[in-house]
């Protein structure tokens, strides 16, 4: 039967170390990590306008056709909208993989003249 865990012990995510793998190795991937959690919000900020936008005009609707064209353009819109964020998102990711990868390897190519024989 395996033993609880003490209170001192803590679940080893490694989100910890992952951070700081991030902030040490690339300034750079902090910069996208960024760029990417305010694009996240500012998109989210957004969608919650429109939900209450929406919201008020379906209680100024007086009919169920109304309601029927409000909420047909509610989902016609956020399905446009989050999958251009969705879009946007994995551009970014790699473009930001792609620039990380190329700093990185760039000093780990060898010339023919390095090779030993």
């Amino acid at each position: 039967m395996p033993r609880a865990k003490s209170k001192d012990q803590k679940a080893d995510t490694g989100a910890i170390d992952m951070t700081q793998v991030m902030m040490g190795a690339n300034p750079k991937v902090m910069e996208a990590w960024v760029e990417l959690l305010n694009d996240s919000a500012r998109f989210v900020t957004d969608r919650l306008q429109k939900d209450q936008e929406t919201q008020q005009a379906l209680l100024n609707c007086k009919t169920p056709a109304d309601i029927m064209q409000i909420q047909s353009e509610f989902f016609k819109d956020a399905v446009e909208q989050y999958t251009a964020q969705t879009t946007r998102m994995c551009e970014k990711i790699s473009e930001a993989a792609g620039t990380t990868l190329k700093e990185t390897t760039a000093g780990l190519a060898r010339s023919y003249d390095d090779v030993p024989l």
